[in-house]
């Protein structure tokens, strides 16, 4: 698209219908099948796009045989287009500001309305569910709690921007014993200790949860029927709530063992924490 063109598009015009302009400037008078042959412009479409350019004023026609058409005077044809732009552009503002009018009063009423359950989110999908996550970790500002137990969204060994997050802030998680069953997943856990995590183990954790600046918590449900096949994540941001649930993390924390207490393998300690 040349430089007059695009100038002809933008005041309004149809890329055929500019290109047929064009052709017609650069002679007295054309037959349709020249104009077509100049603009290259398919033959079963160019009746069409000269009889647009009649009606928009910006061509004549001369009777024929062959009918024959010419361009009006750019300085007429090019106003003609300036003309109804502005125009087009006075109902835009017109057509805007009786939206506006008609808008505000509906806005002003719906920032009265809140959702009473606005800071409750849930959450089905796993892409969804890690997205959100990443989220949350993220936006710790000074401590994280975690109850990690199957099925692991990320395994430990996978969860490189949770080690950037327990390197800057205060982080404790509960295992599962079970989770050093798994080599990777202990190694994992092992990178996690040693990024400054604090960690205990005990033989069984009631949900997945995460606790962060007792502020946001995040826990997963299980489907009663389905079992941990169907996992439900619930987010809530509510500070009550994250500090009663804080209480029963360090309940639960407190029944725990340390890494080099779990792998020493003292039975008699594992089966006092359930």
């Amino acid at each position: 698209m040349d430089a007059s063109e695009e100038k002809l598009v933008e005041l309004g015009l149809t890329s055929y219908e500019a290109k047929a302009y064009l052709a017609l400037v650069r002679r007295d008078s054309s037959a349709a099948a020249d104009v077509a042959r100049l603009s290259r412009i398919p033959r079963q479409r160019i009746y069409d796009v000269l009889g647009t350019l009649v009606q928009k004023g910006l061509a004549s026609q001369r009777p024929g045989p062959p009918a024959k058409y010419a361009a009006v005077a750019p300085a007429f044809a090019i106003e003609r287009l300036a003309l109804a732009r502005r125009e087009e552009l006075d109902r835009l503002e017109r057509s805007s500001r009786e939206l506006i009018e008609l808008l505000s009063p509906a806005f002003a009423e719906g920032q009265k309305e809140r959702d009473p359950l606005e800071y409750i989110e849930v959450l089905r999908d796993r892409s969804a569910i890690n997205e959100r996550f990443a989220e949350l970790q993220e936006g710790v500002q000074d401590e994280i709690l975690v109850f990690t137990k199957p099925p692991y969204a990320k395994p430990a060994h996978e969860n490189v921007e949770g080690l950037q997050v327990t390197r800057k802030h205060k982080a404790r998680s509960v295992y599962q014993c079970s989770a050093l069953d798994d080599p990777d997943f202990a190694q994992g856990v092992r990178r996690f200790i040693q990024a400054g995590e604090e960690a205990r183990f005990v033989e069984q954790l009631p949900l997945k949860l995460v606790i962060i600046d007792e502020t946001v918590v995040m826990f997963g449900m299980e489907d009663p029927v389905a079992g941990s096949s169907e996992l439900t994540i619930v987010v809530v941001e509510h500070r009550a709530l994250a500090q009663v649930l804080k209480i029963a993390f360090d309940a639960v924390w407190a029944q725990g063992l340390t890494v080099d207490e779990v792998t020493a393998g003292a039975p008699e300690a594992r089966a006092s924490v359930a």
